[in-house]
């Protein structure tokens, strides 16, 4: 019988998230991840084979997280969808600092992270495909929140401004529709 794992995958994924959040991206190595964990090299190699597999690993918790949040949507007209996927952002994003979303960013250096970013997109671009005003202002929101994401990850959200801006978008939405 092997012996009980000291640490669990999620657990790795906690330490992962808190090392990047003090340290930045850069930081997050396997050897880093064993040490921040109290564990070896090789037990961190047991549940992520490399620096890669551990990067989408939690970006994949993430994205489930962010999924979790929005609930049930495939009944939201364009715009429930997007006042939706705005209160998610912003509950997403207190928990997550630039220093997690510009992990994000060293993420999409792979093409088949690109390629599945790129069809999460498509997707919501999909569903939003109308031609009726409300889809188009829903369009135009989404992709400001889109935009405000990036622009936090650049550090835009130093004195704290981030939910004021997600607070214009959904009062323009609302004008618009």
């Amino acid at each position: 019988m092997g012996r009980k794992p000291t640490i669990s995958r999620d657990g790795l994924l906690d330490v992962a998230e808190e090392l990047v959040r003090q340290q930045g991206g850069g930081a997050l190595t396997i050897g880093a991840l064993a040490k921040a964990a109290g564990i070896s090299k090789g037990g961190v190699q047991y549940s992520f084979a490399n620096r890669d597999d551990l990067v989408s690993s939690l970006v994949d918790r993430w994205i489930s997280r962010f999924d979790a949040m929005l609930g049930d949507t495939e009944t939201l007209d364009p715009v429930d969808f997007i006042r939706r996927y705005i209160a998610a952002t912003r509950t997403s994003q207190q928990a997550m600092d630039a220093k997690i979303a510009g992990l994000m960013v060293n993420y999409l250096e792979n093409p088949e992270h690109l390629k599945e970013t790129r069809d999460w997109y498509r997707g919501i671009f999909d569903r939003l495909a109308s031609t009726s005003p409300n889809a188009q202002a829903a369009r135009v929101a989404f992709l400001a929140v889109e935009g405000l994401f990036l622009l936090r990850i650049n550090g835009i959200d130093e004195d704290g401004e981030w939910t004021s801006f997600l607070d214009d978008v959904e009062a323009v939405l609302t004008r618009l529709v």
